[in-house]
């Protein structure tokens, strides 16, 4: 068995999925979730330079073009520097810039086949970029390789609930919390999939659990209510979206909850609603925690 101690995820998958299905079938993506970041290896050695901690600190907090300039910097100093080329890599996938992302991902894997960074890497590029085979595969590899990473089991299960698949993906998930049952991340994760398999009511038991407490991530927040939109608890709905968004965004989401849960309801629109419910990618820089 395999254990890398790694920082822990910052953003569950479920904000990519969900958030983009909001933002995708009420406002045609004109916006997106800002993409969350952590690297996934964080390796703080003693002979570790300055400019590589500072670049890794900024990568932690957000400031990606400050982490891309250090990491340019440390990898023109030495370009056999497997952490600046992969702390390059999470910051420019940070970005968007799908591709490059791949290729320094891919060359990293190269020269160090085993490096579960570049692999994670090269399976968050294929998620993002819905080729959904080739992530299933990778992340597949992940986690048999490493079954304690709670990471690598949240990219299995969003690519499954992606494909459709939404039981495997709930056998995932819950695999994993009964490893990690305190990643709030897997039981968010657990409930959208739940949800998106029109099994609502299991669904927001599981986020109940976890959208109470103080330090719930914001995403259980936004199932639940999608949970309860669903179940036709319009009211109790809004009351959570509110809390987190404005007004006229909440009545967005309501307005498409209502839709989902009239197709759901409806047995000849069975084969659009998964369609309509079906997740974007937009995946999220993990770690193998």
């Amino acid at each position: 068995m395999y254990s890398i101690p790694l920082p822990a995820p910052r953003r569950s998958l479920s904000a990519l999925v969900l958030g983009t299905l909001i933002a995708c079938a009420l406002v045609g993506c004109a916006s997106s979730p800002r993409i969350e970041t952590r690297p996934v290896l964080a390796t703080r050695g003693v002979d570790q330079s300055t400019d590589l901690r500072i670049a890794e600190s900024a990568l932690e907090s957000g400031d990606t073009q400050l982490a891309i300039s250090l990491f340019e910097k440390a990898l023109k100093a030495d370009p056999t520097s497997r952490q600046a080329e992969l702390g390059l890599a999470d910051a420019i996938y940070q970005t968007g810039e799908l591709a490059r992302a791949g290729m320094l991902y891919a060359r990293a894997a190269a020269s160090a086949p085993d490096d579960p960074r570049a692999q994670l890497g090269l399976a968050r590029v294929a998620l993002r970029e819905r080729r959904l085979d080739d992530a299933s595969a990778r992340y597949r590899r992940l986690v048999a390789r490493y079954p304690d990473s709670a990471a690598a089991a949240e990219g299995l299960g969003a690519t499954l609930d992606l494909q459709g698949k939404h039981g495997e993906a709930q056998a995932v998930y819950r695999a994993a919390l009964a490893r990690h049952p305190e990643v709030q991340g897997l039981k968010t994760d657990l409930g959208l999939s739940l949800i998106l398999d029109r099994r609502a009511r299991e669904g927001a038991n599981v986020l109940l659990d976890i959208a109470g407490l103080p330090d719930a991530p914001v995403q259980a927040r936004e199932n639940l209510a999608l949970a309860y939109g669903v179940l036709g608890n319009g009211q109790a709905a809004k009351s959570i979206l509110t809390a987190d968004m404005p007004a006229a965004s909440a009545e967005d989401n309501l307005l498409f909850y209502q839709k989902l849960r009239e197709r759901w309801t409806t047995p000849s629109g069975d084969e659009a609603a998964v369609r309509a419910v079906t997740p974007q990618p937009i995946a999220r820089v993990g770690t193998l925690e």
